[in-house]
């Protein structure tokens, strides 16, 4: 769809706006006035400014998909912007929450797996305990990463928050999620970084396990390497 709304001159708003209810509306790019802040326009209009092109594509994807946890950090942004105003650096939380964003996932496995990703024991995560894959899920939340895989390359990587609540349904997770967002815990970046094309099942080349021979993709964690995190 996205390709098909890009190259036959549709303006990716409309198309969004025409897909189903939506919990904003989409607008065209200069609907921003000059100077406004993007998060506090949102916020405050709800109208989502979208350029012609793949990223803007998937960003108004995950609004349908994703309402509840896309206002939530709609809000908590414009309120940090409201605070803080707009600086060099976006501060703690304003970070984390455009890390999650962009490139965030939910990811709902047994504890070994976790406990293999958090430790970034790669070798583990993906081959020793490849059959116990089959008990996990990983729900894409990242518009950037959408956009990313469009091309897969190998190096890409999600920012994963650990799902601790029934994934039956994309709505439930969408729910959940948006309980999650408190300003203290997520400031931390409460993610673990996970090459997602790596994940059994997510692409052919990981058949052969020497796939995870790249240090340059699959880095040890600082601890394991001698350094201090």
């Amino acid at each position: 769809m996205a390709q098909q709304v890009l190259q036959h001159g549709a303006p990716v708003h409309r198309a969004l706006q025409g897909a189903m209810a939506a919990p904003v509306q989409f607008v065209p790019q200069d609907d921003l006035p000059e100077g406004a802040a993007y998060e506090q326009h949102i916020f405050e209009t709800r109208r989502v400014p979208t350029r012609d092109n793949l990223h803007d594509f998937f960003n108004g994807l995950v609004w349908l998909q994703f309402p509840q946890a896309k206002r939530r950090l709609n809000e908590l942004q414009a309120g940090a912007i409201a605070a803080h105003g707009i600086g060099a650096v976006r501060g703690p939380l304003r970070d984390a929450l455009t890390v999650f964003d962009e490139n965030g996932a939910l990811l709902d496995a047994p504890a070994p797996i976790w406990q293999a990703l958090q430790a970034r024991e790669w070798t583990r995560l993906f081959v020793d305990l490849r059959p116990l894959w089959r008990e996990a899920r990983l729900l894409l939340f990242g518009h950037a990463l959408l956009e990313k895989l469009v091309a897969p390359r190998k190096p890409i990587v999600a920012h994963v928050y650990r799902a601790q609540c029934a994934m039956d349904s994309v709505a439930n997770a969408d729910a959940w999620l948006a309980q999650q967002m408190e300003p203290g815990h997520w400031a931390g970046k409460p993610f673990s970084p996970l090459p997602v094309l790596g994940v059994p099942g997510w692409w052919l080349a990981n058949e052969d396990l020497c796939f995870y021979d790249d240090p340059q993709v699959f880095r040890p964690s600082r601890t394991a390497s001698g350094k201090t995190l």
